[in-house]
């Protein structure tokens, strides 16, 4: 591939090319009314909705997702997010009329809202498809142009979002570029006015270091070990019932999926039960039942599989059983939902993000425990209580901190598009969704409009004696 040679960097000449009619084009688009970025977004689920099936074909050849999964964790959030920017765009893109204070009499504010420019969406490969069209959506609301790297790790989806894109944009709007850590470096080296990642803590400061030298703004979404806490007052068989789907939805290859639960240990034994009926229930009675099971998906890839496989071998090795589940198959990259009890907090599975359809549950008789934990552990990107005492709901809220929490379910905050979704610390910054999405792609302008009567002109020197009472007045207003 030719190349050209950018601030004594290499990059891609079609890369730089692409960028280079992004960035010619942002100014037109920014210019855009509502009635204009709906009619793309419009486009855009047309497509979708007429390519569903082709999606769930390929998502399913990437790594066997299950049809169902496609619609309801890929397809019905984009839906409902187009849904909502439709609804809502015109209200978000009015001026924002603000209140003017006293000392400003004669002038007016507002703060009307403006596209970054150029913006870089690099997605993950563990919803492949949800992940880069929900920030694609937000950006191109906010009048932005966009470029996109899906992950290398699902190829047949990639190519399927190469296609989407090129059919619904045109290539000076929205570009797309597939390829591996590569072309994510190359697309890092871009002057982008925005940088919009969803990945590993790894490649995010990868990311922020790429957006501090451009002094662009960053979004990072990245994950950690979101914990799930069921206290003594708690409904056992719903808790075991939705962490089960929680974790095991998507293989467990899910960013807010229920890493490990800390139960009572006055329920353990109940709620270790209803997990195994549960998991009965969602995917056959057997170990021959859920390998044959058309609603499990499977590891992404043979590193993915041999990494999880090896922290379930080791944390066994080390004294915890198994209660359900426990088989792999490397050929198909199966691992059976899979929970491990008499787990210890220092044991292999507690060291990193699992990422894959193992749950370890770990038991208390102190909430301060819990507490200690988890403040130890970073803060993560959900967390998830199961309690009917509200006085250690508003406690766990008040001394921990994540990204987003559900009160008696998991994941489904990442469903209400007026809730802002996104991480804290170690487990991301800045969030996205609804009108959020929207202000994240946006800067917020502030505008002030003089009127022909001003009294900031009894503040210019010389600063004489009334000059000085006048601004001693004006502090003592606000003593």
């Amino acid at each position: 591939m030719r190349v050209v040679k950018q601030e004594e960097e290499l990059i891609p000449r079609g890369m730089q090319e692409a960028f280079d009619r992004l960035r010619a084009r942002r100014w037109d688009v920014a210019r855009r009314g509502p009635g204009e970025r709906l009619a793309k977004l419009e486009k855009l689920k047309a497509l979708i909705v007429e390519r569903r099936q082709a999606l769930a074909d390929a998502i399913h050849a990437d790594f066997r997702k299950p049809p169902a999964e496609v619609e309801a964790t890929e397809i019905l959030p984009v839906l409902m997010e187009l849904e909502h920017v439709r609804k809502h765009l015109k209200a978000w893109m009015k001026p924002r009329k603000v209140t003017t204070p006293l000392v400003l009499t004669g002038t007016t504010s507002h703060v009307r809202h403006e596209a970054r420019g150029v913006v870089l969406v690099m997605a993950p490969w563990n919803y492949p498809f949800n992940l880069l069209l929900m920030p694609l959506v937000g950006a191109v609301a906010a009048g932005n142009t966009v470029m996109c790297k899906p992950s290398d790790k699902t190829p047949n989806t990639s190519r399927f979002l190469a296609e989407l894109v090129r059919d619904t944009f045109p290539e000076d709007e929205v570009a797309l570029f597939e390829g591996g850590a590569e072309v994510g470096e190359a697309l890092l080296r871009l002057p982008f006015d925005h940088f919009f990642f969803t990945g590993g803590p790894r490649v995010g400061r990868r990311v922020m270091e790429a957006a501090a030298k451009h002094l662009a703004s960053v979004t990072l979404e990245l994950g950690g070990k979101s914990p799930a806490i069921v206290d003594a007052s708690a409904d056992i068989e719903a808790a075991a019932e939705r962490v089960a789907w929680g974790k095991f939805l998507n293989g467990g290859q899910t960013c807010i999926a229920p890493d490990h639960v800390w139960v009572h240990a006055s329920k353990e034994e109940a709620f270790l039960a209803a997990l195994k009926a549960a998991l009965e229930r969602f995917y056959g009675r057997s170990e021959e039942a859920r390998r044959a099971s058309s609603d499990l998906c499977r590891m992404v890839d043979d590193g993915a599989f041999a990494r999880v496989r090896g922290l379930l071998d080791r944390t066994v090795a080390a004294g915890a059983r198994v209660v359900v589940g426990g088989g792999v198959d490397a050929e198909t990259r199966f691992i059976a939902p899979t929970v491990v009890a008499d787990v210890t907090p220092d044991a292999p599975l507690m060291e990193e993000e699992i990422f894959g359809p193992v749950l370890p549950v770990l038991r208390f008789e102190s909430l301060d425990e819990v507490v200690t934990h988890v403040r130890a552990g970073g803060k993560p990107l959900a967390l998830y209580v199961f309690s009917h005492d509200e006085a250690v709901v508003e406690r766990l809220l008040q001394e921990t901190s994540a990204g987003g929490t559900c009160i008696n379910a998991v994941v489904l905050h990442n469903v209400n598009p007026n809730l802002p979704f996104g991480g804290v610390g170690t487990s991301g910054l800045g969030a996205y969704h609804g009108e959020t999405g929207f202000k994240t792609f946006s800067h917020e302008r502030a505008v002030l409009r003089q009127g022909r009567t001003s009294l900031a002109n009894l503040f210019f020197p010389p600063y004489t004696g009334k000059a000085r009472k006048l601004a001693r007045l004006a502090s003592r207003l606000f003593e």
